[in-house]
């Protein structure tokens, strides 16, 4: 053979595997390794032996005519290096046998891949494609070494900076790495460094992003929903199908505080803003979380937890169902189906207490119902844990799996020190017993930004509660929320006056004082004087 023939049976393998089959239809992914010459462009071609069909797919553009199919490269992942991989997948219909295809060419070459099916199998190895009830039970959590450093410098920062916190990919250059900060190929890679079981990721970059508030406001407008999907979520799910990280659980956690908007901040609410308006208009919220959902939850080890805000936010009457079918309908958009739920998130970023012991929603003082306080105002939840049980059946009534688990972020809702209540307040009147008793020591509960008084809370831990996948650290303490004042930067974020401790509030906060904490940097950037709060205030208390 000549000497330039011989590369050809060793120039490309190709791992496919069927990694989920029932009755008439099947889920594949395929990953490509290049031994060769780096590719600016690729296709793989195969042949079925059977009748497959290939419904649709992910990360390639796939097409087939008769038995014979072609995947040809999305313009994100067309570069394939030298020893490089890249993965897509795609789902199938069958009738008789699904067996592997024989031969895989990559650009016309035949590659070298092993057909042979495992044991009781449907042809391919099943690696790790079966999503396990609740990833946490059981997992090794990702530490994000950036974080840990930043914790282990401030004085007793080597208390708290092993807990496992959430990697928040909130613009397009966060993909890569920005500003010197480690990209998610990075985390992934130094998650299997560490040896952990389960990677925590905020996806966070919708079109007209948080539209009721202005410090963690985003790069892309109401209208780029197409820059949205090719340029932020393709690009993720790409590095996300890598078969490098198939071992890993990837927690994602999809698009903070955007559908609750669509609920309490439009129409003829007393709380609208004209870019919810527009938003809900549109619908690009609805069709950017329906498409990360899809996208991602085709990854066999991605888990996707959707927000839900928090009790503070919708455990209203008026607000709770209505922000389910919300939900609802963004888990069923743009390809997804409720199976690409794993469950739900509650409290990110937020500061409503675990569980208030002090006082229930059935109390009442002299007659008077604790809803008729001024700090519950009706509410139907005292806390958060009644608020995300509940939220959780909602869900399942409305079409959620009834396997779907809840989360909810205690990074910063302890509330201990020594303002913290050891008992009832008094019953003078409803104000002052649920006033004097409440752990939540907020002015009013609509504030958000920086709170003073605020300390660490539960320790991240799998399976807490009925229902509860984990208490989870997905803000990581001593970020700040946003800035005191404004800050010209780069990064899409505005001033809101909710972080300035001098406001004296609007009407999502019933016109209080905010309650945040003086000189605080952008939203995201290390607040030391935060985290030093938060770790004197920790309840359970640090040892």
């Amino acid at each position: 053979m000549p000497a330039d023939m011989t590369p050809a049976a060793t120039a490309c393998s190709v791992d496919y595997t069927i990694q989920n089959q029932w009755d008439g239809g099947f889920t594949t992914a395929v990953t490509i390794t290049n031994n060769s010459a780096a590719l600016s462009g690729w296709n793989l071609t195969w042949s079925f032996s059977g009748d497959q069909k290939v419904s649709s797919g992910w990360n390639a553009q796939i097409s087939q005519s008769g038995a014979d199919v072609t995947a040809e490269n999305e313009t994100y992942n067309a570069a394939l290096a030298t020893g490089g991989t890249v993965s897509f997948g795609f789902n199938g219909t069958f009738s008789g046998t699904n067996t592997v295809p024989a031969t895989f060419k990559l650009n016309g070459v035949t590659c070298n891949e092993d057909t042979t099916p495992p044991p009781g199998g449907g042809g391919g190895s099943t690696g790790s494609g079966t999503r396990v009830d609740n990833p946490y039970e059981g997992a090794k959590v990702y530490v994000n070494p950036e974080w840990s450093a930043h914790a282990a410098a401030e004085p007793g920062g080597d208390r708290v900076s092993n807990e496992p916190t959430g990697v928040w990919l909130d613009r397009i250059a966060a993909i890569n790495g920005a500003d010197g900060k480690m990209g998610l190929r990075d985390h992934l890679d130094a998650a299997l460094q560490q040896g952990a079981d389960l990677v925590q990721l905020v996806i966070y970059d919708l079109p007209g992003r948080d539209c009721a508030a202005l410090a963690s406001n985003g790069e892309l407008g109401p209208d780029d929903i197409g820059k949205y999907e090719s340029d932020f979520i393709d690009p993720i799910a790409s590095i996300l199908s890598d078969s490098k990280y198939a071992n890993l659980r990837i927690v994602t956690t999809v698009e903070l505080d955007s559908l609750p908007n669509l609920v309490t901040n439009t129409g003829s609410r007393a709380t609208a803003t004209a870019a919810c308006d527009t938003m809900k208009a549109n619908g690009n919220y609805i069709k950017g979380v329906g498409y990360a959902l899809h996208k991602l939850g085709a990854i066999p080890n991605v888990y996707n937890y959707v927000d839900a805000g928090h009790h503070g936010w919708l455990g209203w009457d008026n607000n709770f169902d209505a922000s389910a079918q919300v939900f609802k309908q963004a888990a069923t958009a743009e390809g997804a189906t409720v199976d690409d739920v794993q469950g739900f998130i509650t409290n990110t970023a937020n500061y409503s207490a675990l569980k208030e012991n002090n006082f229930s929603i059935d109390d009442t003082v002299n007659g008077t119902s604790v809803r008729q306080s001024k700090w519950i105002d009706w509410n139907r939840y005292t806390d958060e844990l009644s608020y995300a049980q509940a939220m959780r059946k909602e869900l399942v009534s409305v079409g959620f799996n009834s396997d779907i688990g809840m989360l909810i972020d205690t990074s910063r809702n302890g509330w201990g020190g020594a303002a913290r209540p050891t008992g009832p307040g008094p019953t003078t009147s409803v104000d002052a017993y649920v006033d004097g008793g409440r752990y939540d020591r907020r002015i009013d509960i609509g504030n958000w930004c920086n709170q003073a008084g605020a300390g660490l809370g539960e320790r991240p831990q799998a399976s807490p509660a009925a229902g509860i996948d984990a208490y989870v650290w997905m803000k990581p303490p001593g970020e700040s929320d946003g800035a005191s004042k404004a800050i010209a930067n780069d990064e899409g974020k505005g001033f809101d006056r909710m972080c300035d401790p001098t406001y004296t509030g609007n009407v999502r906060n019933n016109n209080h004082m905010s309650g945040a904490l003086p000189d605080a940097p952008l939203a995201g950037h290390w607040f030391s004087a935060q985290f030093q709060q938060l770790m004197k205030n920790a309840y359970p208390p640090l040892s």
